[in-house]
């Protein structure tokens, strides 16, 4: 496995040396990017490599698996070539590849560092014991990130519960530590992740949305307490009696902490420009090098689920870009004009895309909607309450048909920021860690759904509800 990550890592190790030198001669430009008018037909790459990653895997899944980076490039490169020859705007490139990389960053030191810590609980999994792990998993999904959280404790709560482990134990476990847990910093989830890139403070999110965090992991730990219990109570005595002889609780490669807070430490590093993401690349390599093999191996660690997030997300990111641009410059004739119709907007293509575009998406569109820029530092303020409008100037529309900055505004930001994380809990493919837990739990022969079974055994009858009392209670009016 070494030999493969020394391969990748002198591949990726000049890449990223690359782009280093790349963005820091070309800081200036694209920060100066500029957004101009593009055709509706521009997003078609957009929503076939969405469509893709949807339908491919359930229709051919073999195929898919072999050709999905093939997809992934092609698609991509029709809109990149298309920015460079009939816009000639290379600097909006420039911005957007500079944010994948910050978000693959992010989440790819997460994933390498949680995976050198192996975690082996004690107990016979009762009901309660279940949803203390799921509520320590929801808090702590905010400072590993959904992706570290559910890569730290998917396998040891697969473990403790292996004596009766049922499909419901995994789709609950995706709702709660792989998405809705996230929804309180940008280290949580990547959507939240790229509004702190655009310029969203970090601790801005938690204090406009840990009342509706704390509803919906309450709701969702209480059913799967009934439903746990139901179920325990169906296990046989000699299962309970085997249960009663467990593992020795055991944690090794502790050192990562370190790592952990180190990358934690450099999400806040802005300036000067990639030395946040080489600080966490460097911590995932000397995480990586320095756990003992055997550590990974309890973990059954490998690179394959990054991988195949790197490969579609970068695919994704090139594709979006005239999706964005499209939406911040004609927001004003989509129909959609008040937070409820931007939670169920960004909801809906959260469960379905992919929720970290699909928030950026909503995002310029809320922010064109106001006549503002989601790349002005000064909108951004405005847009989020920190500033008056009339301090900045920003009072009156900026563009014909558009609505003014007001004091209330920050409710679309509140709305996008909730709807773009929970939603992405309603199938494997709203949000990354969610293929991820399906691989690792279909290696430990859990028959889990199909994508449309998850979808209708699941989150329609459990997460539709919940996210239309959320609607109800918060942004009906």
């Amino acid at each position: 496995m070494k030999s493969d990550f020394n391969r990748d890592l002198l591949i990726f190790g000049g890449i990223a040396l690359g782009l280093f030198l790349l963005f820091t001669l070309t800081q200036h430009s694209f920060e100066g990017a500029e957004i101009k008018p593009v055709e509706p037909w521009v997003i078609t790459p957009f929503l076939l490599l969405l469509g893709s990653i949807a339908v491919g895997p359930f229709i051919n899944k073999h195929w898919w698996e072999h050709n999905y980076p093939v997809v992934s490039y092609t698609l991509g490169a029709l809109t990149v070539l298309y920015y460079i020859i009939v816009l000639d705007n290379v600097p909006r490139l420039l911005l957007t590849f500079y944010e994948y990389v910050s978000f693959i960053a992010l989440i790819g030191s997460l994933f390498i560092v949680s995976g050198g810590i192996h975690l082996k609980l004690r107990g016979k999994s009762a009901p309660w014991e279940n949803v203390a792990l799921l509520g320590v998993g929801a808090v702590i999904s905010n400072f590993l990130g959904t992706t570290g959280a559910s890569m730290l404790l998917i396998r040891p709560y697969l473990r403790i519960n292996k004596f009766r482990i049922r499909p419901y134990h995994v789709i609950f476990f995706i709702f709660v530590v792989s998405n809705i847990g996230g929804a309180l910093t940008p280290i949580g989830d990547p959507p939240l992740f790229l509004g702190y890139l655009k310029g969203v403070p970090f601790f801005w999110v938690v204090t406009r949305v840990w009342h509706i965090w704390a509803i919906a992991i309450l709701f969702l730990l209480a059913l799967f307490f009934i439903v746990d219990t139901y179920y325990f109570r169906q296990v046989t005595k000699k299962q309970q009696a085997e249960a009663k002889h467990p593992d020795r609780p055991e944690f090794v490669g502790g050192h990562n902490i370190i790592y952990l807070v180190i990358i934690l430490a450099a999400v806040f590093i802005s300036h000067p420009i990639m030395v946040r993401e080489l600080i966490m690349g460097a911590a995932a390599f000397a995480s990586y090098y320095t756990t003992k093999k055997e550590v990974h191996e309890k973990n059954e660690f490998n690179f394959l689920p990054i991988k195949e997030v790197a490969v579609l997300f970068i695919g994704i990111f090139a594709t979006m870009i005239p999706a964005l641009d499209w939406l911040e410059l004609n927001s004003s004739v989509l129909g959609i004009v008040n937070p409820g119709q931007y939670y169920w907007g960004t909801g809906f293509l959260s469960s379905f895309l992919d929720n970290a575009p699909t928030y950026l998406n909503f995002l310029s569109a809320s922010f064109g909607l106001h006549g503002a820029s989601v790349d002005n530092i000064h909108h951004m303020d405005a847009m989020l309450g920190l500033a008056t409008p009339e301090a900045l100037g920003l009072s009156n529309p900026l563009q014909p048909g558009a609505f003014a900055i007001t004091p209330e505004t920050w409710r679309y930001i509140q709305s996008i920021s909730i709807a773009a994380v929970f939603f992405g809990a309603c199938t494997y493919i709203g949000n990354g860690p969610n293929f991820m837990v399906k691989s690792i739990a279909e290696q430990s022969k859990i028959e889990m759904p199909s994508f449309f079974g998850y979808i209708f055994k699941y989150s329609i009858p459990i997460l539709i509800p919940l996210f239309i009392v959320v609607w109800i209670l918060f942004f009906r009016n």
